[in-house]
């Protein structure tokens, strides 16, 4: 894809990046796709679709209590349990503020781990990264930010949410639907969001802005970015998605190129 090429004038070392078809076909990539890049948040996704299988195995439960009082697991993967953004405390009542927390996915690793009897790493990788073929992704440290993966990995990833092998369509799109209507708060980077919507583990485009994706991405387009200048889109109307990876943090420099790039793949997506 030619506008792939764009990443090239990227104040960045090192970039990589893919499109992929709804039917699992890359369409296009740029750059090194088997070097493995820090993921930063975009390690949350992975995590979620773990524990989602969970729930599908019957380990968990969405409604089951985790975390702090009066939260359950599916709070917890909506950034609804009111956990602090990196401190294990309560700053809010469950389901009463969008606060998006690290802590808050690193609860939801322990509980599935104390549920499965499996450490969560390694439930992550029985449950999604074999099944997929993601054999250079691993999970060294959080479940919330400390993920470890390729344009290659992640592309098979991508292909998954678009036609899901591992979980029940079903649950996807439960995933990939608001959770808790209605809540405001921090886009962590794009400042005070009304409403701030994600569903379980993936942030959700709406009518957000400013936004990492494009002026032309659909509302029902839904994904993460992560700190380390990393991404992953899927459009459900345009039937693709987009990943990203790059060795330089995440700031204004990805907030002027990102949306700018998601445009032009878009736009030849539809050409």
């Amino acid at each position: 894809m030619e506008s792939l090429r764009m990443i090239e004038n990227w104040p960045v070392p090192t970039a990589a990046a893919a499109v992929v078809r709804a039917d699992g076909t890359v369409a296009g990539s740029y750059g090194p796709a088997d070097r493995r890049f820090p993921l930063a948040s975009v390690t949350k996704p992975l995590a979620a679709y773990a524990a989602l299988v969970a729930v599908e195995e019957g380990a968990v439960e969405l409604d089951e209590p985790a975390g702090p009082e009066g939260s359950t697991v599916r709070h917890l993967l909506a950034h609804a349990s009111g956990l602090a953004y990196d401190a294990h405390r309560p700053a809010a009542a469950p389901g009463t503020r969008r606060l998006y927390s690290n802590a808050g996915f690193e609860v939801l690793g322990d509980h599935i781990a104390k549920a499965t009897e499996i450490p969560f790493a390694e439930y992550l990788r029985q449950a999604v990264l074999e099944p997929l073929g993601m054999a250079s992704t691993d999970l060294p440290g959080s479940p919330a930010k400390d993920g470890v993966s390729t344009v290659a990995d992640l592309a098979r990833f991508a292909a998954e949410l678009q036609a899901p092998r591992l979980l029940a369509a079903q649950t996807l799109a439960e995933a990939t639907a608001v959770v808790f209507p209605g809540l405001t708060g921090v886009l962590p980077g794009y400042g005070h969001q009304r409403p701030n919507d994600w569903g379980l583990g993936f942030e959700i485009r709406d009518g957000k802005s400013p936004h990492w994706t494009g002026a032309s991405s659909s509302p029902r387009t839904f994904g993460h970015f992560g700190q380390s200048g990393t991404f992953l889109w899927v459009d459900p109307e345009a039937r693709a998605a987009c990943v990203a990876l790059t060795d330089r943090a995440f700031g204004p420099w990805a907030i002027e190129v990102w949306p700018a790039l998601t445009d032009a793949v878009l736009a030849e997506l539809r050409a």
